[in-house]
């Protein structure tokens, strides 16, 4: 009878033990997981709503509701410039909508850079920077670099004409911004158009130069990479540069003092040369 006992006094301690090992394994598993998730939450960005584009936008087209949706955006992602607030893209008590700049694909993000104030025109006015002026510059197909100028390109300007009498082309300006080609300020036009005049953003001083430059001689551009930042310094080339004339020294020879007396034989005169008296 005491052996039965303890048998089973033997059995029921080792099952004890067994269900301790497996509650603790259990245990074990599921302060790992709960351990992962705490590592996973902290790993999670906050998000933000934001307003993205139904469908593809143009330039010019009206921005309305019905062209935006909302959707969550990772906060520290956000783009600069885009719209969290439906009261900053669609002012209350504004009646006439925005337009757009800039072309916009299907789930991109509404940028203020890519359109304009509310009820304004997709003009140049709206282009401008702060304290910037648009001025007009007049271009041919050569002068205009083929026609293969667009709105956004940077360009530089040369200035050919006459300087105390001899031709000269001389760089007067770096890197300045087109904003229009003829009347159109649509940046996502790729068909080159063989323009008669760009229009510019420049400050209010240059514009005075320029007009100066375009009143005294013909202005032509050079088209910048979009990606090039480099300054040229001066460059002036005139004709005898660029055809390789070099100046000749025009030297003074003294020529040697000859002194003479004239004796007439019959009717022939003749000068004798004779020392020079000294000085």
């Amino acid at each position: 009878m005491r052996l039965v006992f303890g048998l089973i006094l033997v059995i029921g301690m080792g099952l004890a033990g067994f269900a301790v090992y497996m509650a603790q394994g259990r245990f074990n598993e599921y302060q790992s997981a709960i351990d992962l998730q705490r590592k996973a939450l902290s790993q999670n960005v906050p998000l933000v709503r934001v307003f993205i584009s139904k469908g593809p936008l143009r330039y010019g087209q009206k921005l309305t509701k019905e062209d935006v949706r909302f959707v969550s955006w990772p906060e520290n992602a956000i783009p600069e410039g885009a719209f969290t607030d439906p009261k900053e893209l669609f002012p209350e008590g504004v009646d006439k909508p925005r337009t757009v700049l800039r072309a916009m694909e299907k789930d991109e993000a509404i940028l203020a850079v890519k359109v304009t104030e509310p009820g304004e025109d997709a003009g140049v006015a709206s282009r401008l920077s702060p304290g910037m002026r648009a001025f007009t510059i007049r271009v041919d197909v050569a002068s205009g670099v083929s026609g293969f100028l667009r709105p956004g390109d940077s360009v530089d300007v040369y200035w050919t004409g006459q300087v105390k009498g001899r031709d000269v082309t001389r760089l007067i300006l770096e890197g300045i911004k087109l904003i229009a080609i003829d009347q159109m300020a649509d940046e996502d036009r790729n068909n080159p158009v063989v323009a008669t005049t760009v229009t510019a953003e420049v400050s209010p001083g240059v514009v005075a130069s320029l007009a100066q430059a375009q009143a005294t001689g013909r202005l032509l551009l050079s088209l910048r990479g979009s990606e090039d930042t480099t300054s040229l310094g001066q460059i002036e080339v005139d004709q005898k540069q660029l055809l390789g004339i070099v100046d000749e020294e025009v030297q003074t020879v003294e020529r040697e003092k000859v002194c003479t007396i004239k004796t007439r034989k019959g009717a022939e005169v003749i000068n004798i040369p004779i020392p020079c008296p000294k000085e």
